[in-house]
């Protein structure tokens, strides 16, 4: 990120008229998106409300961020960091902590499902991406994995957990009134009924009813355990 100095960005943040003159620093804009993001729980992330929500002209904030995807990019390490905030489980309970920092991610990814669908094209290389690599890394090495097997099951994991997070975030977004009223409940995992015509596909039609009945957050903490099971297995393999 980057700024300007102090005159020309209070300048620059005058909101409209008949509102109160703001001054804007990159901590206030971060925040605010957070917020807006929240309270919108749309899929694309929306400038003009952030604009509104900070009290001045939307193009104020780009006196503090080079680009809307520099902005994005502060926006998910700051999501991140709070996943991290709720990794409590003691260093040595390396399943527990990757578990919670799973679980941590779906929840904050549906609460900002604007945020989420950024996760799979945007590194951020700040604390929150840092620090969820480094907790990986050293609860997979804690998990009695080689270097080699650390470096493939971190990449396995988290990139199954980007992108199953986000996926089911934005999924959301398209359920309307229909999605979960908090972000740690489930949801349905298909957003609708399988018409599939059992000529043609059998199998389809004779499993539509569990399949309707499969639940999104279920289905990735499900997936979560498979792949802590394959890491534990190589572990006893090479010990």
């Amino acid at each position: 990120t980057r700024t300007t100095v102090a005159e020309p960005v209070a300048k620059e943040s005058m909101p409209r008229r008949g509102t109160r003159r703001v001054r804007l620093d990159t901590q206030k804009i971060v925040a605010a998106g957070l917020e807006v993001a929240e309270e919108s729980a749309a899929g694309t992330f929306s400038p003009k409300l952030l604009g509104d929500k900070l009290g001045a002209d939307p193009s104020a904030v780009y006196r503090h961020f080079a680009s809307k995807r520099h902005l994005m990019e502060a926006l998910l390490d700051a999501v991140h960091l709070r996943t991290l905030e709720q990794v409590t489980a003691p260093r040595e309970a390396w399943r527990e902590r990757i578990s919670q920092l799973a679980s941590a991610t779906l929840i904050e990814y549906c609460r900002h499902p604007s945020i989420a669908a950024e996760a799979m094209t945007l590194t951020t290389h700040g604390p929150g991406e840092f620090g969820a690599v480094e907790l990986l890394l050293d609860a997979l090495h804690t998990c009695g994995l080689s270097d080699d097997g650390v470096v493939t099951h971190y990449a396995l994991i988290s990139a199954y957990m980007l992108s199953m997070a986000s996926g089911i975030a934005r999924s959301r977004t398209d359920l309307g009134e229909l999605r979960p009223e908090e972000p740690e409940d489930d949801g349905p995992w298909l957003d609708g009924p399988i018409l599939a015509d059992p000529r043609s596909y059998p199998q389809t039609a004779r499993l539509t009813l569990q399949l309707a009945e499969l639940r999104d957050r279920e289905i990735y903490l499900q997936g979560v355990n498979v792949l802590l099971d394959a890491a534990e297995r190589q572990a006893r393999a090479q010990a």
